[in-house]
């Protein structure tokens, strides 16, 4: 048979081999090809049993994630993993590279499954929005059990081979060829007569089962609070063990096909696709050689450049960081090596893993020490001529080749450029904090980095395990002048009525993880005020500004480091408390201002609080300055918490009509003056009834 799928036989065994490059994706067209290549096999005397492999780079990457929200054509896949599952002869999966989703829904349905060294299974769909679709819920508990079953699906992560073997997925691991050693295993089966061994029969040991359940649901609940794919898997999965299988299966396909039209899932599917388009930049060819880079520097030791050197020690990385003293080195060395510590002690980071990655890390004053680095990110305060001192003298210290690349989360990266003989070598790479943790990478071009510095730092992003997205310069870039708008409207709310807890109970009820007045508490009220300040004297403005929060640090309060800022906080407790001293201080500023308070309703505070927001990302746009409604999308869902259920701000915009953010926002123009008048790309989308998404 030749196409999408392969027939070949072996002696008296049947080899059917998926051939729909790059990841065997289950197509249509592939599925037939399966359905045909095994009544073949089950219907040939002299075929006593069947390997069932992949060709190319994996074994199968799941479903054509295209065809999702289209009419489903058949033959569906449920009904060839059941076809093989009730085959009578023993079907072995013969699995290397990937098996996720569907890919890893088709191994379950065969008798036996072999991998090599190479091969990892998945069930990602929780990724999506989604659940898995064809049996995923119901054989992997029977397979390996309640909890791991649970915690594959609800974690979409990835299972290695030796670990998938612990477990039972897999029965043998092979070394040398694969299909070889399949074919040799599928032998072994029919000399010793074994038959088929269906996952439907296996039956599942339910010890523990309702704690299981209920911690399972504690933890959910915590993790991915307003998503609605957690509960349905576990439900699913819960259903495994009261219903029969194809009464599970039934229930699985219900739940599928609810979630597949859900805006939750249509938002996660946005997101998946936006997440691979931001890495195409134009200017840069997909083939763009990079610079190597086998060491790297990072430029002072505080809370963002210990994150950086954490992260590049996280993905293999050796990084040499630089202060300006050993007393100031000597610190941030042991705050590194304490929060390593502290993350083994919590049971998220083995001890070997720590020793690793410390050996990876090393510490210096001299900049001679750094001079041969590939990459040099400079962690600094925003101090527009420190950082211009400190780019003036890596250009004369690094090694020709050297990216010379600024954290920055604001200022002018073709000025810093401008300090060095090689702008084409610096760029823009703005981590966000704790950057050992957060994901995202906000890359920032100048008008003169090169090509292959783009594509080197687009790629570092990928190798230390962040999402990399490349903005223009200005003001801000993206995220946080973005963010201004969305904080200064919430600010504004207090002087007009709102009090922070009711600001802050509106974000969270909507998705974000926290408020902006108790996100302000947890980073710290004084390291905002010092870059208000900073502002303020650089980029001086008559736009309308609120000194609620200026106010409230030179009271002597930090957040939640010193237990008060715009909340109090109980020793030990991260839990915000509403202060009527704060509130007193609210009412007084408005009275001083002349603002008589009023009653501001939660729909007020959402659309106060995101539709500007909206409204700069559409003057980003217009600008130039993000290439795509979905890398700013991207930005927010990874950098600022925007809940992943919801797509990002644009989508969001979208999903909302941009006609009705458009009428909001001019009638807010219209109260408040030039800070909130509608970006034309605004008014010009919502005028002719197009979207944000139209312009990807």
């Amino acid at each position: 048979m030749v196409g999408v799928v392969e027939y070949e036989t072996h002696g008296a065994i049947a080899l059917i081999a998926l051939n729909n490059p790059p990841v065997n994706a289950m197509a249509v067209a592939l599925r037939q090809g399966t359905a045909d290549a095994f009544s073949k096999a089950e219907a040939d005397q002299n075929i006593k049993a069947i390997v069932l492999t992949g060709r190319g780079r994996c074994f199968c990457g799941g479903a054509d994630i295209r065809e999702f929200g289209k009419p489903r054509k058949e033959p569906f896949l449920t009904d060839i993993i059941n076809q093989i599952e009730a085959c009578g002869k023993p079907v072995v999966a013969a699995i290397h590279g990937a098996a996720a989703g569907g890919g890893c829904e088709l191994p379950l349905g065969c008798h036996y499954r072999v991998g090599d060294a190479s091969a990892k299974f998945a069930l990602p769909e929780i990724k999506l929005g989604l659940q898995p679709g064809a049996g995923g819920t119901q054989r992997l508990p029977r397979l390996i059990g309640i909890a791991p079953a649970l915690n594959i699906i609800l974690s979409g992560e990835y299972v290695n081979a030796d670990e998938g073997k612990a477990l039972g997925f897999f029965d043998e691991i092979i070394e040398g060829d694969l299909v070889q050693g399949a074919l040799d295993y599928a032998n072994k089966l029919i000399a010793e007569g074994k038959g088929p061994r269906p996952t439907r029969d296996m039956n599942i040991d339910d010890t523990g089962a309702e704690k299981i359940f209920a911690d399972t649901r504690a933890k959910i609940a915590r993790r991915s609070r307003g998503l609605i794919a957690p509960e349905r898997c576990i439900e699913a999965v819960e259903s495994a063990l009261k219903l029969s299988l194809d009464e599970g299966l039934a229930l699985e396909r219900k739940n599928f096909d609810e979630l597949v039209v859900s805006d939750q899932s249509k938002a996660q599917r946005h997101l998946f696709f936006a997440e691979r388009q931001a890495h195409k930049i134009p200017g840069v060819a997909a083939d763009t050689p990079v610079r190597e880079i086998n060491k790297a520097a990072v430029i002072g030791c505080g809370t963002m450049g210990r994150g950086i050197a954490m992260s590049l020690a996280n993905g293999g990385v050796p990084v040499t960081v630089l202060e300006v003293n050993k007393e100031a080195l000597d610190k941030g060395l042991a705050m590194t090596r304490d929060t390593y510590a502290g993350s083994v002690s919590r049971g998220s980071l083995a001890q070997s893993d720590m020793d690793a990655r410390l050996k990876l890390i090393s510490g210096t004053t001299d900049y001679a020490d750094i001079a041969d680095a590939g990459i040099v990110i400079e962690a600094v305060f925003e101090d527009m001529e420190l950082k211009k001192q400190i780019f003036a003298k890596l250009d004369a210290t690094c090694k020709p080749g050297a990216i010379l690349a600024t954290n920055t989360s604001s200022l002018d990266v073709n000025e810093i450029a401008a300090a060095t003989k090689r702008p084409g070598d610096v760029i823009g790479t703005h981590f966000f904090s704790p950057a050992n943790v957060m994901k995202l990478m906000e890359n920032v071009r100048a008008e003169k980095t090169a090509p292959d510095v783009i594509a080197t730092v687009m790629k570092l992003s990928k190798d230390i395990g962040k999402v990399g997205v490349m903005v223009g310069v200005c003001d801000g870039f993206v995220g946080n002048r973005m963010l201004y708008a969305y904080r200064c409207q919430a600010e504004f709310l207090l002087e007009e009525g709102a009090l922070p807890h009711q600001v802050d109970k509106v974000i969270t009820d909507f998705g974000f993880p926290m408020g902006p007045f108790a996100m302000g508490d947890l980073a710290g009220l004084d390291v905002g005020y010092l870059v208000r300040q900073h502002r303020r004297k650089t980029k001086p403005s008559n736009d309308r500004y609120s000194f609620i929060g200026d106010r409230i640090v030179e009271m002597g309060r930090h957040g939640q480091k010193n237990r008060k800022g715009w909340y109090l906080y109980d020793e030990g407790s991260r839990k915000p408390v509403p202060d009527r001293e704060i509130e007193k201080l609210i009412v007084g500023i408005s009275g001083e201002l002349g603002i008589v308070r009023r009653d501001i309703t939660d729909e007020e505070i959402l659309q106060r609080c995101m539709y500007p927001m909206i409204n700069v990302g559409a003057e980003i746009l217009s600008e130039g300055i993000a290439i795509r409604p979905g890398d700013i999308d991207v930005i927010w869902i990874y950098g600022y918490g925007f809940p992943v259920g919801k797509g990002g701000p644009m989508f969001y915009a979208d999903q909302a009509g941009l006609k009705a953010v458009y009428e909001v926002m001019s009638a807010l123009h219209a109260e408040h003056g030039d800070m909130l008048q509608p970006a034309p790309l605004l008014k010009e989308l919502a005028s002719s009834g197009k979207s944000f998404a139209g312009l990807q």
